[in-house]
């Protein structure tokens, strides 16, 4: 069966056919500007070139009947007809407590997700797009929402409390979620695997490093615990995030720069982290490490801040866990950077962690890179969420 993954933004649709027997993607592509000026399909089939369509797409409708048309077209598709697509796994961001897995979409869940759009406001309504527009053109088709909230509603209540009035929980539900649960899942499995154990068996740390960043503590195949919150802004410096602060900071910063709420929120989400951390030079990894190797001291700082914000997640979950087997990095950041791989290893010396420096330089590829000797496993796992949403929607059929 080919399982159509669909991840789909306010403006943007991401996508990949996948054979679901060979775990082959057949082709993968991204719309682009919907609704907006300049609009282009990237298409790009395996074992053929790429291809761009610059055309109007007002809508999230049309850009799913162009992804189907390029699918099947003649020349550069890869199936002969929309018949040959058996199900369609949709990426949604926030599922509350309501979905601890993935579901096949009825009304009833449509409803659910428009309900959780107030604790996703920018991306629940945007995935809810993509599923309609995906029923208006693929009628009949089976439709599931894969949550990247849901593999992290197995963590205990005292991991995922904040330290609120109850009421706050009880009326709002203000609680911690967690986000990138596709990616912490296949990682973990993936690590399991790799070292030749069952998950059930292992106390994994998850490092999801990209522009936005996570760290996950899975404990005998659950998440126990996880570094963002309600929302993604808590936990590690990011990108662009501050992540984890003193909350007091906003009303202080609020009163002298004369900011409003929001104002101060789009500072916290865009303009802080390691781009803000480094003076505004860069929220790309790799210009702050070419500029650190250069001499520039505020890229250091921005590295060093970042890579000590993940080993001390690292430090807490192992204690959480009593113990851990292996720690993973994943992602753009975690897969790729050697530079926040060198600094966030120099802090497990405590744990045993000895790790080959050469292994540590290869750029994304799956390896261990810890040496025989080291008390713990550290490996290098890219991750596949596309993968994880398909095989997700093969189990619900």
């Amino acid at each position: 069966m080919n399982i159509l993954v669909i991840n789909c933004g306010s403006s943007s649709l991401k996508y990949q056919l996948i054979d679901s027997e060979s775990e082959k993607v057949l082709a993968k592509g991204l719309a682009e500007r919907i609704g907006i000026e300049g609009s282009r399909l990237t298409h790009s089939p395996a074992g053929k070139d790429k291809v761009v369509t610059e055309q109007p797409m007002p809508d999230h409708s049309v850009a799913v009947k162009m992804v189907i048309e390029a699918l099947t077209d003649k020349e550069h598709g890869v199936i002969a007809s929309l018949s040959e697509i058996g199900a369609v796994g949709h990426r949604v961001v926030h599922g509350g407590e309501k979905f601890d897995r993935a579901v096949l979409i009825n009304d009833a869940v449509i409803r659910d997700i428009e309900e959780l759009s107030s604790l996703a406001p920018l991306h629940n309504p945007a995935n809810l797009i993509g599923i309609r527009a995906c029923e208006k053109n693929m009628p009949g088709v089976p439709q599931a929402a894969v949550f990247d909230t849901a593999f992290h509603q197995t963590m205990p209540k005292k991991a995922y409390m904040y330290g609120l009035p109850l009421e706050y929980y009880e009326k709002y539900k203000v609680r911690r979620y967690g986000f990138h649960g596709t990616s912490h899942d296949y990682v973990s499995r993936r690590t399991a695997e790799i070292l030749g154990k069952d998950r059930s068996e292992l106390k994994i740390i998850v490092c999801h490093l990209g522009n936005g960043a996570s760290v996950s503590a899975v404990k005998n195949g659950k998440c126990v615990d996880t570094s963002m919150g309600m929302t993604p802004l808590e936990g590690l410096l990011m990108g662009t995030r501050s992540g984890d602060m003193d909350p007091a900071i906003f009303d202080y910063i609020c009163e002298r720069e004369g900011l409003s709420p929001a104002d101060m929120n789009s500072v916290l989400n865009k303009k802080s982290g390691v781009l803000g951390l480094s003076g505004g030079l860069s929220s790309d990894f790799r210009d702050l490490a070419e500029a650190a190797d250069a001499g520039n001291e505020k890229a250091a700082l921005a590295l060093d801040t970042y890579a000590y914000r993940v080993a001390k997640y690292i430090g807490a979950y192992a204690c959480a866990m009593q113990g851990v087997d292996a720690i993973s990095f994943t992602a753009g950041i975690g897969e790729n950077n050697y530079a926040i791989r060198r600094r966030v290893c120099d802090y497990l010396d405590w744990l045993g962690c000895v790790v080959d420096d050469e292994k540590l330089k290869i750029r994304g590829e799956e390896i261990i890179v810890s040496t025989p000797e080291s008390r713990i496993s550290v490996l290098i796992v890219p991750t596949d969420e596309e993968l994880t949403i398909a095989r997700q929607t093969l189990e619900l059929l």
